[in-house]
């Protein structure tokens, strides 16, 4: 391939593995130490400390809000949270197209409705303070309409969010119709919090790319969540729940994970792109965990010492250590989360991260265009008669 002249194309390696694309101010992860961080603030810290509402503050706005500040940024954002007509009245439809597919493929449908119904316009035709008021509003929508969504699956009415209520508590409200047990809505905040950002994942450089061609934010979030659906990505958490299920009893550990880690399959829940050391969201989720306790946690701890230790024996070298899925499936599995929530569930939290980074990208006029190495047939044959 040329690698002269102003265009020339530039070798990198293959996935664009560690090929710095853009600046960011929004966070950024450091496999090699096991540390990931939002602005200038430990991520895990601030699951431990803060509210959603503050660290949505954060990725939005730079900094962390005062009582003050969060009391009305947290009241801005909860009048959000209600649909308007013409979407709820869409909704059953949407819920009866994609029974099969689940709530996060119709949350692609709902979302794309929802900003056309809210009049957004391409990113490079409006200033940035109608882009923020665009990504609060979608922000804010997405876990109304997921729960929404879940609930008509299941034959049920939607439930209507309440504007006392904090994001994480309001989200299980409207999945349950009940008001959310204390200690669960701060597990399932912390878990959201854990994971609104993580540096140029997929699914953000996604909503990035999107962007960059100046598209409305509605468009930027429905690729994201594109993105995320898969099992490579976002659709881990259940997987790796599923794995628990195969195994079943402690005995079968060390012969199932033998049997599969030969066979080649992928272990879900272990291995990580950028982490060569223990994910520190999984350190933060098995805590939790184990402040609820109980034969699963058990289990899954279990299951993660030896597939560790066989890994490592097996595939020397390699670092395969448990990743975010492994124990977010525990956490929501305890806190009462439906297996098809669980990715759902990822994207209600991490939509506050894409916006942030659409809002961010929004800010450079320049499209996202790389090139591709042609590997076909020859060109310039001549066309063959018809």
């Amino acid at each position: 391939m040329p690698t002269t002249g102003r265009n020339a194309p530039i070798d990198v390696p293959r996935g664009l593995k560690g090929v710095i694309v853009t600046e960011t101010s929004l966070g950024d992860v450091r496999g090699t130490e096991g540390f990931y961080h939002y602005r200038e603030f430990s991520a895990v810290e601030l699951a431990e400390t803060r509210t959603f509402e503050d660290v949505w503050h954060l990725m939005f706005h730079g900094t962390l809000p005062d009582a003050s500040r969060r009391a009305a940024f947290t009241a801005e954002t909860a009048a959000l949270r209600h649909l308007p007509a013409e979407v709820t009245a869409a909704l059953p439809a949407v819920a009866r197209a994609t029974a099969l597919a689940g709530p996060l493929a119709g949350l692609r449908t709902a979302l794309s409705l929802a900003g056309a119904a809210a009049g957004f316009r391409p990113l490079y035709d409006v200033d940035p303070e109608r882009r923020r008021a665009d990504a609060l509003a979608a922000c804010a929508a997405v876990p109304t309409l997921l729960a929404a969504l879940h609930r008509l699956g299941q034959g049920l009415e939607p439930v209507a969010p309440r504007d006392d209520l904090p994001h994480a508590a309001n989200y299980l409200y409207m999945l349950t119709g009940q008001q959310p047990d204390p200690n669960r809505a701060r597990a399932v905040e912390r878990y959201l919090i854990s994971t609104v950002d993580h540096g140029f994942n997929a699914s953000t450089f996604t909503a990035r790319v999107i962007a960059s061609t100046g598209a409305d934010l509605a468009a930027c979030l429905v690729g994201a969540i594109g993105a995320l659906s898969g099992p490579l990505h976002g659709g881990a958490p259940s997987r790796a729940l599923d794995t628990l299920d195969a195994i079943g009893t402690p005995d079968r550990i060390d012969g199932w994970l033998r049997e599969h880690i030969l066979a080649g399959d992928r272990i879900m829940g272990f291995g990580h792109p950028v982490y060569t050391t223990e994910d520190p969201r999984s350190r933060l989720l098995k805590g939790i965990a184990r402040s609820f306790g109980g034969e699963l946690v058990d289990f899954a701890v279990r299951v993660e010492e030896r597939a560790e230790a066989i890994l490592a024996e097996l595939k020397p070298g390699r670092n395969l250590h448990i990743n975010v899925e492994f124990f977010a499936g525990v956490v929501m599995e305890l806190c009462g989360l439906p297996r098809e929530m669980f990715t759902p569930t990822f994207a209600a939290a991490r939509v506050a991260g894409w916006s942030a980074n659409v809002l961010e990208q929004a800010g450079d006029s320049k499209i996202i265009r790389p090139a591709a190495r042609y590997v076909g047939p020859p060109p310039g044959r001549p066309v063959p008669a018809a």
